[in-house]
C-alpha cells in the first residue's frame, strides 16, 4: 500500500511565508516514507488558497525522492499546451517525480474566471488530455479541434519520465470511470465515497476498456487521514477543524452531485476515513488494500489545524502505521 499526503494549500493573514508549513510537511513525509505529496486545486477563495503548480515546484525543490502530485487540476479550463509545458517542466526539474492528476471541475464561477462554459467541460478535458499527452510523447503536433488548433508544436524539454508521467483522474459516475479507463492511467476516487461504494466502482473502473496509450488503472483512494495514540486522541485532534472545512464544502459543491455528503456526521465521516490509533489506521488501510486500492490519498490537516498537530500525525503514520503494513 502506497501513501500520499493531500496538503493544506489554504492560505490567511497568518500563514507563515513561502509555503513553510508545505514544505515542513512534505519533508517529513518523505522521511516516513510516504510515496506522495498531493496539491489539489482551488480558484476565487477569499481567504487565500496557493496556486497549485508554482506550489509543486517549490516543494519539487525542498525534496529529494518524494513522488509529486495533483489531485486534481481542473484540465478543461487550461490551453493544453502551456498545461502540458508546464507539467513536463516540473517532471524534468524534480528528476522524474510527477504524476499529473485532473478532474473536470464543478464551480461555475472557476469556469467563468477563465473563460470556459461548464457545458463544454468533458469535450474540452478529453481534447486537453489527448493534446497533453502528444506533447508529451510527439515529436511534432499538429491539430485542429474544437478548442485548439495546433501547428507543429513540440516541447523541449519533454518530461523526464519514459514514456510520459502517470495521470490520473477523479470522478464519481459511470461516465467519468469510463473516460478514466480510455485516457488515464489511475482514479483518484473522491473523499466522502463511502467504502460501501468502492468495491462495485473499483471493478466497473477496472472492467472498461482501457485506452491503447494508458500505463494502467490504479485506483488511487483519497480519504481523510489522522493518527495518534488512541482514537479518542484522533478525534479531538481532527474533528473541530474538519468541520469547519466540511462546512465550507457544503457552500463551494452547491452545484455537485456532492453536496450533501458534507453535512454528514463524525460517525459518517469517520467510517469512510483513516482515523484512529496505529492498529485501527493500519487496519483501515489494509482493508483498503483488500478492495482492490493500489494506494491512498490522506488529507491530514484541514484549514485550522495547528501546524505540530499535522506533524504529529505524519511522523505517527510513518513511524506506527506503515511498518504494521509492511508486517
Amino acid at each position: 500500500m502506497r501513501l500520499g499526503l493531500y496538503v493544506n494549500l489554504y492560505a490567511d493573514r497568518a500563514d507563515r511565508p513561502g509555503l513553510a508549513d508545505a514544505v515542513e510537511q512534505a519533508r517529513l513525509a518523505e522521511e516516513a516514507g510516504f510515496d506522495w505529496v498531493v496539491l489539489g486545486e482551488r480558484h476565487l477563495h477569499r481567504p487565500g488558497y496557493h496556486e497549485a503548480l508554482t506550489s509543486l515546484t517549490w516543494l519539487a525543490a525542498h525534496t529529494d525522492r518524494i513522488g509529486l502530485a495533483t489531485a486534481g487540476l481542473i484540465a478543461p479550463v487550461y490551453h493544453p499546451a502551456w498545461l502540458a509545458e508546464t507539467l513536463a517542466h516540473i517532471d524534468v526539474l524534480s528528476g522524474g517525480r510527477l504524476t499529473a492528476g485532473f478532474v473536470l471541475g464543478y464551480r461555475p464561477e472557476e469556469f467563468a474566471l477563465y473563460g470556459t462554459e461548464p457545458r463544454d467541460r468533458v469535450a474540452r478535458f478529453t481534447e486537453c488530455l489527448d493534446l497533453v499527452k502528444r506533447l508529451w510523447t510527439e515529436d511534432s503536433v499538429s491539430h485542429k479541434g474544437r478548442f485548439t488548433t495546433l501547428d507543429g508544436a513540440f516541447l523541449s524539454p519533454r518530461p523526464a519520465q519514459r514514456p510520459r508521467p502517470r495521470i490520473w483522474n477523479g470522478g464519481r459516475v459511470p461516465a467519468a470511470l469510463e473516460r478514466t479507463a480510455l485516457m488515464c492511467d489511475g482514479w483518484t476516487t473522491s473523499f466522502n465515497e463511502t467504502d460501501a461504494e468502492l468495491p462495485a466502482k473499483i471493478a466497473a473502473y477496472r472492467g472498461y476498456e482501457r485506452g491503447p496509450d494508458t500505463l494502467g488503472a490504479e485506483v488511487i483512494v483519497c480519504r481523510e487521514g489522522y493518527c495518534a495514540p488512541t482514537g479518542q486522541q484522533a478525534r479531538a485532534a481532527l474533528e473541530e477543524p474538519l468541520r469547519g472545512l466540511y462546512d465550507a464544502y457544503g457552500d463551494w459543491k452547491r452545484t455537485s452531485m456532492d453536496a450533501a455528503r458534507y453535512a454528514q456526521e463524525w460517525d459518517d465521516i469517520a467510517a469512510r476515513s483513516v482515523i484512529g490509533s496505529p492498529q485501527e489506521c493500519a487496519e483501515r488501510l489494509d482493508a483498503y488494500a483488500k478492495m482492490g486500492a493500489d494506494g491512498v490519498i490522506l488529507r491530514i490537516q484541514p484549514p485550522g489545524m495547528p501546524q505540530a498537530d499535522a506533524l504529529r500525525a505524519i511522523e505517527a503514520f510513518g513511524k506506527d502505521v506503515l511498518p504494521r503494513l509492511a508486517g
